[in-house]
């Protein structure tokens, strides 16, 4: 094999090797623990209107920070809210951080919905399970949101901050979101304004 051939080879496996640690895929491991001792932050406001976005006008209707453990992301490329909202983030807080009781959950997202499934007896009561987890859609504000919610990877810690919305389009087709934490089903998902974001792979970063 010639010179050129075998640099050629090593930027390959160099690349493979890379693309096998970093892609989006790839869970970020965790030890047992809690990794986020509190819930989102969250304040009413007055309602306030946002720039309309892919056809459709925007009420922020409360300030919120959300400080969780990525558990899923679903990315939609049809639907009416597909342009709005192309990716949902599923994360979770307090004991649903913890890869202890994560590691006795079958969790999935699709539909727009985030799903959470045990054998034999769940690991946590169901009514904590459902205070401490949450289905986002998030809408990127600017691009910097965007990339960085395309990028993120199960397992990471993520900060987000931005509005709860509601939205309305054309047509009469409304779309609101959640104000509790508490709520599960239809209508129990937040739509999430996202004006800043920040993932970090560990507790020592997330100082």
């Amino acid at each position: 094999m010639s010179f050129r051939g075998a640099a050629k080879l090593i930027l390959l496996i160099a690349l493979f090797v890379s693309a096998f640690v970093f892609w989006p895929w790839r869970a970020v491991k965790q030890l047992p623990g809690v990794l986020i001792q509190g819930a989102p932050q969250q304040k009413e406001i007055a309602p306030k209107s946002l720039p309309d976005m892919d056809g459709w006008k925007l009420t922020a209707v409360a300030e919120y920070r959300l400080h969780a453990r990525v558990l899923g992301t679903k990315t939609y490329h049809s639907g009416p809210q597909s342009g709005l909202v192309p990716t949902d983030v599923a994360v979770g807080w307090q004991r649903m951080s913890d890869s202890a009781v994560l590691d006795h959950l079958s969790l999935s997202m699709g539909n727009r919905f985030f799903f959470y499934e045990w054998s034999d007896t769940p690991p946590i009561s169901q009514d904590e399970i459902k205070v401490s987890a949450a289905n986002n859609h998030v809408i990127a504000a600017n691009n910097e949101v965007r990339s960085a919610i395309r990028w993120l990877r199960v397992g990471q810690l993520v900060t987000m901050k931005g509005y709860l919305v509601n939205a309305a389009k054309t047509g009469g087709f409304n779309w609101n979101s959640s104000l509790r934490r508490d709520d599960t089903g239809n209508g129990a998902c937040e739509l999430f304004y996202v004006e800043s974001v920040k993932a970090v792979n560990s507790l020592a970063e997330d100082e």
